[in-house]
C-alpha cells in the first residue's frame, strides 16, 4: 500500500478477498481447541506472511477525475458516504476495516444502506465530526436532524437495523474481546487508521512504522 501511494495510486477496493497469500504453502499445528471426546484439533498456518494485491479495475491516481461512490460497501470510507470526494486516505480506511475484520473473524459494518452505515460509524467509533456533516453532499444531508444530528434510530427501515447496530461494540472493546495479546497497541493503531477525518488517519508509512508492528508475537 505505501507503494502505490507513493506513486499517488489509489487501489479504491481493498477488501480481503482482494489480498492474496503469494504461496499456498501451509503448516499444521495443534489447536488449543478440543472436543468433547479430548481429541486434539489441528489448525493450518501458511508457511509464509507474503501477500499481493489483487484487481486493481477501479484503481486511479490522485490527480485522476474520480467517481463519486468507490469501494465495496463494508470497507467505504465516511468521507465516500458524506460525498466529500475522497482520496489516498480512503484506502487507509479500507485497511482499518480489514485487520478488525482479521481480528473478530466477521466484518466490521456489515450492512448495505448508508445510514445504518452511518450509524454504525458512530457506535463503534464515536459521533461523525460537525465539519465534516456540514461540507455534506446535498443528497447526504438527509441522513441528518437539525444539521449535526444522525436521524438514528429515527430514520431506520427496520427493527433489524436497529438491532444489528445496537448489537456493535465500541472499537477497543472489540479488541479487547477477541485481540490475544498487544491489545492496547492495536486499538491505538486501529483508531490511527479508523479516524473520520481523512487528513487525521495515519498514512500507509505512519502505519507501518506503528509499534504494534515492532512488537513480537505471542509464542
Amino acid at each position: 500500500m505505501h507503494y502505490m501511494h507513493e506513486l499517488r495510486l489509489i487501489h479504491t477496493d481493498l477488501k480481503p478477498e482482494n489480498i492474496l497469500l503469494v504461496s499456498s504453502e501451509y503448516i499444521k499445528v495443534p489447536s488449543s481447541k478440543k472436543n468433547s471426546q479430548d481429541e486434539i484439533h489441528f489448525k493450518c498456518l501458511p508457511k509464509s506472511s507474503a501477500i499481493k494485491l489483487i484487481d486493481f479495475g477501479s484503481t486511479a491516481f490522485d490527480n485522476q477525475e474520480h467517481n463519486s461512490i468507490v469501494s465495496t460497501r463494508h470497507y467505504r470510507a465516511p468521507e465516500i458516504i458524506l460525498g466529500l470526494g475522497w482520496s489516498l486516505p480512503c484506502d487507509i480506511w479500507s485497511v482499518g476495516c480489514i485487520l478488525v475484520e482479521l481480528c473478530s473473524g466477521e466484518a466490521l459494518f456489515q450492512t448495505h444502506e448508508n445510514l445504518e452505515h452511518l450509524a454504525m460509524m458512530e457506535r463503534v467509533l464515536g459521533p461523525v465530526p460537525e465539519h465534516m456533516i456540514r461540507k455534506a453532499s446535498s443528497s447526504a444531508q438527509k441522513y441528518f436532524r437539525r444539521g449535526t444530528r444522525l436521524n438514528w434510530p429515527e430514520g431506520a427501515v427496520t427493527r433489524e437495523s436497529i438491532r444489528a447496530v445496537r448489537k456493535l461494540h465500541r472499537l477497543k472493546d472489540l479488541v479487547a474481546r477477541n485481540a490475544d495479546h498487544s491489545k492496547a497497541s492495536l486499538a491505538d493503531l486501529l483508531y490511527g487508521l479508523l479516524r473520520f477525518e481523512p487528513s487525521e488517519r495515519l498514512t500507509a508509512q505512519e502505519a507501518l512504522d506503528h509499534p504494534f508492528f515492532r512488537i513480537p508475537g505471542p509464542t
